[in-house]
């Protein structure tokens, strides 16, 4: 049975086209794993499925009765209700039912015989409805969510209005799971969940008997979690069964007899523009010159999509810094209360080492503590010589108006026009992209504008945390291989083994040293 029918699909920003005629079907209980690079339209297309967004064309079609659950990072959490609140709404049209149960409880010590029989049929229906769906095990399942995707460690009874980010997208996606929709909408649900929480959610999704369409660029997991790929690239939608392995021998098979078909057709094109252009002016070849520009004239051509840039990370290197890079001497971190132990570590020039351990516990905390942007609670941390640190944010805090063009210009201020324009296209940014404002950019191509800044900074510190959120499969391992040949230093929060395994020389588990429970 058809879920969903997308039909003719057509949309685009200004001048920039985003799909050109794409159609799309979603059957019951297929695992779906929306891929593509960054700024293709991934979560444009998720918008419009769940009519945030009105196509310029094209007609999208749910099965009658749908329940559709979305992972929607805008999601308003309501002020003054804690995250157990939160969650529990979840479950809002169960507690309509049972206020409506007590209604008819109230009606019946009034009602005639007749009336009684009609308040007692409702009422078994009420009450068998709230038997089939659990409702009198809500807390139950409520504890269980949140203990899969770490919100005890929060704390349930927390204002939600105090949450960070990360936080409130996992409140987000608990209350999602719990509502467990027909189907879940899911877009980069693993960006912040520790590695705990993200083999708890892949559990849960491989059980899912639900369809569910999933946006990732942690290919472990989506490859874990999916039976089917659909391929968003150049204004088109294309199906291929199977995980990202299969998708990727079976693509770069059709990329292939695409260009040979595209040579033999140029081959052939060129014979007889040749041979009507030797032919035309003589009357004796007149005919069959005129007979070979009707066969050019009527011929369906070939086009191949034009390569898009590829991302180049090249970190520019400053001078050594002396061989002690940091130091930290009882060192305790925290905001109001303490959230490690006397920290006594250190960091040598050229090691490199990955910071690990569940959200909450202070790792970001502790970078920042590090570079003085947060008075710790006590202790000291001592920078070593000669330093020239580059520091990539998890998250932007706010809005930001300028163009990418004006983002990258306030950092480098000497740079020509060509220049910063040449330094965002090694990002693997277009024209198009390069010209619009940061605001209207998808995460992974607001990633990559910051990555150009640090990149064009002379560094021998690189301080990181979580670079690879949004980032495509492409721009990820082309990271990975720009930080393995930097020379500097590096300190790195990541939840992907698969992407910091093989750059750094040393881990550093900081449940180790937190004095939260985990």
């Amino acid at each position: 049975m058809s879920i969903l029918t997308v039909k003719n699909l057509n949309h685009g920003f200004g001048d920039r086209a985003i799909f050109n005629n794409v159609s799309f079907r979603l059957l019951k209980g297929e695992h779906i794993g929306l891929i593509g690079a960054n700024g293709e339209g991934k979560s444009t297309f998720m918008d419009i499925i769940t009519r945030k967004l009105e196509p310029d064309e094209g007609q999208v079609e749910w099965a009658k009765n749908m329940r559709v659950g979305y992972l929607d990072q805008h999601t308003v959490l309501e002020k003054g209700s804690t995250i157990r609140d939160a969650l529990k709404n979840a479950f809002k049209y169960l507690f309509d039912l049972e206020t409506e149960m007590n209604e008819i409880c109230d009606k019946m010590a009034e009602a005639s015989p007749d009336e009684l029989d009609t308040l007692m049929e409702d009422l078994g229906n009420i009450q068998e409805l709230l038997d089939n769906n659990g409702f009198y095990v809500i807390d139950a399942k409520v504890e269980e969510i949140a203990r899969g995707l770490g919100l005890n460690d929060i704390g349930l009874d927390k204002d939600v209005d105090g949450l960070s980010g990360g936080q409130r997208t996992k409140v987000l996606l608990a209350k999602l799971l719990l509502e467990k929709p027909d189907i879940l909408l899911l877009d980069e649900p693993t960006n912040y969940l520790d590695e705990n929480h993200i083999e708890w959610l892949k559990r849960y999704l491989q059980e899912y008997e639900n369809a569910f369409i999933l946006i990732s660029h942690d290919l472990a997991f989506l490859d874990s979690v999916i039976n089917l790929i659909y391929h968003m690239d150049n204004l088109q939608l294309n199906r291929y069964v199977g995980n990202y392995e299969n998708f990727m021998s079976v693509y770069e098979t059709k990329k292939q007899q695409l260009e040979a078909a595209y040579k033999k057709q140029q081959q052939e094109i060129s014979e007889l523009e040749d041979f009507v252009a030797r032919n035309k002016a003589r009357v004796s070849t007149r005919n069959m010159a005129m007979s070979r520009q009707k066969k050019l004239d009527k011929m369906d051509r070939i086009e191949l999509t034009r390569e898009k840039p590829k991302p180049q990370f090249n970190f520019k290197a400053a001078r050594a810094s002396g061989k002690q890079v940091f130091e930290t001497m009882d060192l305790v971190i925290g905001y109001d209360e303490p959230l490690s132990n006397s920290l006594n570590i250190s960091l040598e020039r050229g090691q490199k080492v990955a910071l690990t351990g569940a959200n909450g516990i202070g790792k970001t905390t502790l970078l920042r503590s590090i570079l003085g942007e947060i008075t710790p609670i006590s202790g000291s941390v001592e920078l070593g010589e000669f330093l020239e640190i580059g520091y990539f944010e998890q998250e932007m805090k706010e809005s930001n108006y300028n163009t990418c063009i004006e983002e990258f210009w306030e950092s480098f201020p000497g740079y020509s026009q060509f220049e910063v324009r040449a330094a965002l296209a090694k990002c693997g940014l277009t024209t198009k992209h390069i010209e619009s404002k940061i605001l209207v950019l998808s995460g992974g191509e607001q990633a990559k504008v910051r990555l150009s800044k640090l990149i064009n900074k002379e560094t021998n510190l690189l301080v990181l945390d979580e670079p690879t959120n949004h980032l495509d499969f492409e721009a990820k391992a082309e990271l990975k291989r720009a930080l393995q040949a930097y020379k500097g230093s590096i300190v790195l929060i990541s939840h992907e083994p698969e992407f910091y395994k093989d750059i750094v020389t040393d881990i550093w588990d900081c449940e180790a040293w937190t004095t939260k429970v985990v």
